[in-house]
């Protein structure tokens, strides 16, 4: 969107039903082959790549002049499923202005919120319905689904803030969330690149 348009109040509505916002003015798709070398289950990554490029989340998106002082708000929608062990989620992202927040509600499904600090320090909150994540400025963070129904979840951030995903491809997160005896667990990374 051009820096320079003047925006105007606006509303928009969330469908819980279908996953949606209104009037969305952007739309991303993520499938599994957008998160090459995401997964530590690379055998059943590469297995599952070869059947089929499974979409794994969506995002939608209001979109406001990318300035100091606008809110970019819309909706991620991670689709429930698993690679090997390890559940679906997101790409995750630090922002490029590095000290800027980001806040998370879930409206629907149940997940984790995985964050990190470029110098180490680590935190998973739980996603449930009606419950906010806060993600304070310098954490990368990921949306983990560890449910069987799509973990929906509205975010705003400031829209200038931007996103740095190459970090966490070159490096990847120090946890990731598997299932062991049926219940979701926090393990470290064993790819995880110093």
């Amino acid at each position: 969107m051009n820096d320079e348009l003047t925006i105007r109040p606006f509303t928009f509505s969330i469908d819980l039903d279908n996953c949606r916002i209104t009037d969305a003015d952007n739309h991303i798709k993520r499938n599994l082959t957008d998160m090459k070398n995401q997964y530590f289950y690379q055998e059943a990554y590469d297995m599952m790549v070869r059947e089929d490029d499974t979409l794994l989340y969506e995002v939608y998106e209001k979109l406001v002049p990318e300035k100091s002082g606008e809110l970019i708000q819309g909706l991620s929608i991670v689709h429930p499923g698993k690679v090997g062990k390890e559940y679906f989620m997101t790409k995750g992202h630090f922002h490029s202005i590095i000290d800027t927040a980001e806040l998370y509600l879930c409206l629907k499904g149940k997940g984790m919120m995985v964050m990190e600090t470029p110098e180490g320090e680590w935190a998973v909150e739980e996603m449930l319905p009606n419950k906010a994540v806060y993600v304070p400025g310098k954490w990368a963070h990921r949306s983990v689904n560890i449910s069987d129904t799509d973990l929906m979840t509205l975010f705003i951030y400031p829209a200038d803030a931007g996103h740095d995903y190459g970090t966490i491809i070159e490096k990847g997160f120090r946890k990731i969330v598997v299932e062991e005896n049926d219940k979701p667990t926090i393990i470290d990374n064993p790819n995880w690149n110093l």
